[in-house]
């Protein structure tokens, strides 16, 4: 029964994971470029408001649970595909933390209403970034699906 309850987590936790970040692909992204630099900033400070504290907490729990599952069933298929879920959800982590969070504080000290001359537009290189923690969460949320269905 705790396999199941926790499998159920993990499918749920991975697939809201994947959910977010592919919509943030798929609409919020190209609206966001589609800006002037001065709205994308305020837009930007108002999107993260609420997506910052929320999506470390989601992912890095679906990890810790993927992990715990990888230790309570048999060895086998669903071993390794709890342990790859839970890579690739630490690797969404690793991404968002190192490449994307970054590039937000640097969008988030700047002022839309006196942009800087100079100013080096972000989204791009962001993009690129997202678009890889986009993947590896899909394939995630695939993994714990697929060791779910399997037991």
């Amino acid at each position: 029964m705790t396999v199941l309850v926790l499998g159920t987590a993990a499918v749920l936790g991975s697939s809201v994971v994947a959910g977010v970040l592919f919509a943030v692909a798929l609409s919020v992204l190209p609206a966001m470029i589609a800006m002037p630099p001065d709205r994308y900033v305020y837009t930007h400070r108002l999107i993260g408001r609420n997506w910052d504290p929320t999506m470390p907490i989601l992912v890095l729990s679906s990890t810790t649970v993927c992990l715990v599952l990888a230790f309570l069933v048999p060895e086998g298929s669903r071993r390794l595909l709890y342990l790859l879920a839970a890579a690739l959800l630490a690797a969404v982590s690793v991404v968002s933390h190192f490449c994307n969070v970054p590039i937000n504080r640097r969008v988030k000290v700047l002022d839309p209403e006196s942009m800087p001359a100079d100013w080096s537009d972000p989204r791009p290189l962001w993009r690129r970034w997202h678009a890889a923690r986009t993947v590896l969460s899909l394939l995630a949320a695939l993994s714990t699906t697929v060791s779910l269905g399997l037991g």
